[in-house]
């Protein structure tokens, strides 16, 4: 977190050596247009951007905000708190390292939403690094809306998870369709995994239609 010219540097030296590129980090990447040209010029492919675990706090987060949203709950705030003991959270207790972790985090929760909501009522981001936690994630999640009839409602969730191999679950599937894309001669971004397996890919779809968009991809039936 925080690595942001490390993480240009390593994007740049994959184009220079000819290399496809997964990032996992949250620097803007595959989503940042002038690398994705670069990267479709070299043609080589590039996934991107800031890992999404297999079921993290993100990933449930975008869920149960389009449950709210496909049942027609009006979400007025939330927040989503993480704690964990590993060299990320230490690194995240150096604030400025955190602009475009909270921007990719924040984004992934709103692009599912059919009305944002507003800066001061989402709250996205680490909290705090505990030490004893280890590779544990603790994620403290609560959203508040109204039902029918104006009547306030509120959710909380609390979820304790290894964080290391939530993530890699996911890397996995996002460098064995870099090399189908390297295979088929692809280059450029690869829309669809990025979707599935990204925070901040450079176009953001609902996780369900994002998996189907993967098996399409998985087949041939799509290209990127």
């Amino acid at each position: 977190v925080g690595s942001e010219e490390a993480t240009r540097y390593y994007a740049n030296c994959c184009l220079d050596a000819g290399v496809a590129f997964v990032n996992c980090m949250p620097v803007f990447i595959a989503s940042n247009k002038e690398f994705a040209r670069r990267f479709e010029e070299k043609n080589l492919p590039v996934v991107g951007d800031d890992i999404k675990s297999q079921i993290g706090a993100t990933i449930i987060h975008r869920t149960l905000a389009k449950l709210f949203t496909d049942r027609g709950v009006k979400i007025d705030r939330t927040y989503q708190l993480n704690v964990g003991g590993n060299t990320d959270f230490l690194n995240m207790l150096a604030r400025d390292r955190l602009k475009s972790k909270k921007i990719s985090k924040t984004e992934a929760v709103q692009s599912v939403l059919d009305v944002p909501l507003e800066a001061r009522n989402i709250h996205i981001g680490p909290s705090d690094y505990v030490p004893w936690l280890n590779d544990n994630k603790l994620c403290f999640l609560r959203m508040e809306g109204r039902i029918f009839g104006d009547v306030p409602m509120n959710l909380e969730l609390r979820l304790s998870v290894e964080d290391s191999p939530n993530s890699a679950g996911s890397a996995i599937d996002a460098i064995r369709c870099c090399k189908l894309a390297l295979d088929r001669g692809i280059g450029g971004p690869l829309i669809s995994i990025s979707a599935y397996t990204m925070k901040h890919p450079p176009i953001q779809y609902p996780d369900d239609v994002a998996r189907d968009m993967v098996k399409e991809f998985i087949q041939g039936k799509r290209e990127r």
